[in-house]
């Protein structure tokens, strides 16, 4: 009896000592980092990456073949229009003038022989001293004769226009490219595809960058009338250099191509920016943006707030005794790592910021304040 009894006392102090320590284990608040629902002006740039062209680029072609005998430029500089260039060797572009020289001497030597057999057979012929077939003849063969200088005449032109190939001049005012042939280099008509130096006007630079097909349905349809559409055409562009930095010039739409690139989805648009101080220069890789919606007073929250499930959307708002209860709410666009909230949210309320997180909403929780600089536009 007295085991039974000590097993007995000894189970009791067992159960009172684990039930008093489960009292003192008080379930402890998760700390949830909570963020102020924020109400500002958003504005949605539109950004897309494109390339720079010179005003003007020429391309500069050999319009004759022969060896390159001189370059009077110096790479890399301003050259004016009408300035030499290049000179190519013309010795056969002169062989074919003296040629061409010979064989016009010759058939205006034989127009002059061909005029006074024809001179001298008409009036014969008018007195029937000889016959209508000798008139016929004489005259046939001065036709032929002036015909024949005639020909002469264009060879002899077509060879100075020959010689005059031989002297490659700037087409443009401009700044002058790496050249891809030196003094001693044969060239050609046809030899190089893209010429042999690429002159550049930089007044002002033009930047081409593809928009997606979607893109440009939505711009259409927002424009909807030509008026619209010319103030679409009006607004200013931003031009971000490689480097990160703000061009401090703005630029504006210039045109768009006829079609959409059936190989990519694309439509190609051209902006045009001012280039005074010369910073830009061609086939530099750049970034432009352009105001495209503005939303006054749009309530803001970060992403990592909103849950989503399907088409549903949650929030967790932080309410009396520190109780997370969920709350759908109807999402607008992203601005950036936010969410514009179109209904479900009042400016100054709390919402937790827990991601894939897992959170009993009858367990109150230790709010912890999180800093929050969001940034009021977004590049898309």
């Amino acid at each position: 009896m007295v085991t039974k009894a000590l097993y007995i006392g000894c189970c009791c102090f067992l159960f009172l000592s684990c039930k008093d320590d489960t009292a003192d284990k008080a379930p402890a608040k998760p700390d949830v980092n909570v963020v102020e629902v924020g109400k500002e002006d958003v504005k949605i740039y539109t950004e897309y990456v494109g390339q720079t062209y010179g005003q003007s680029d020429v391309n500069i072609q050999p319009r004759t073949e022969g060896w390159i005998t001189g370059m009077f430029f110096k790479e890399g500089q301003r050259v004016e229009k009408g300035a030499l260039l290049y000179t190519i060797d013309d010795l056969p572009a002169k062989a074919k003038i003296d040629a061409a020289e010979g064989d016009l001497g010759r058939a205006k030597t034989i127009l002059v022989n061909k005029k006074a057999d024809l001179d001298r057979i008409k009036p014969l012929a008018e007195m029937n001293a000889l016959s209508q077939r000798d008139l016929d003849a004489a005259t046939a063969a001065y036709g032929a004769a002036v015909n024949d200088v005639k020909i002469a005449e264009a060879r002899l032109t077509n060879a100075n226009l020959e010689l005059s190939y031989t002297r490659v001049t700037a087409p443009i005012t401009g700044t002058i490219g790496i050249s891809k042939v030196l003094v001693g280099d044969y060239v050609g008509s046809l030899a190089l595809g893209n010429g042999i130096n690429t002159i550049s006007s930089l007044g002002a630079v033009r930047v081409r960058f593809p928009i997606s097909e979607n893109d440009y349905l939505r711009f259409a349809k927002r424009a909807g009338s030509r008026e619209n559409a010319k103030k679409f055409f009006d607004l200013p562009i931003e031009l971000i250099l490689g480097d990160g930095s703000l061009y401090p010039e703005t630029g504006k739409m210039d045109l768009t191509n006829r079609q959409i690139d059936p190989a990519t989805g694309s439509l190609l648009v051209q902006a045009v920016f001012d280039n005074k101080q010369g910073l830009l220069r061609p086939g530099q890789y750049v970034r432009v943006r352009f105001l495209t919606d503005e939303y006054p007073g749009a309530v803001l929250i970060p992403q990592q707030a909103v849950n989503q499930l399907q088409n549903i959307y949650q929030v967790f708002v932080l309410g009396d005794s520190n109780r997370l209860k969920p709350m759908t709410v109807q999402v607008g666009t992203r601005v950036g790592s936010n969410w514009v909230i179109a209904a479900g949210l009042q400016p100054g309320q709390r919402v937790a910021v827990i991601g894939s997180a897992a959170i009993n909403p009858k367990l109150p929780v230790n709010p912890v304040a999180m800093r929050w600089n969001y940034d009021s536009t977004s590049r898309q």
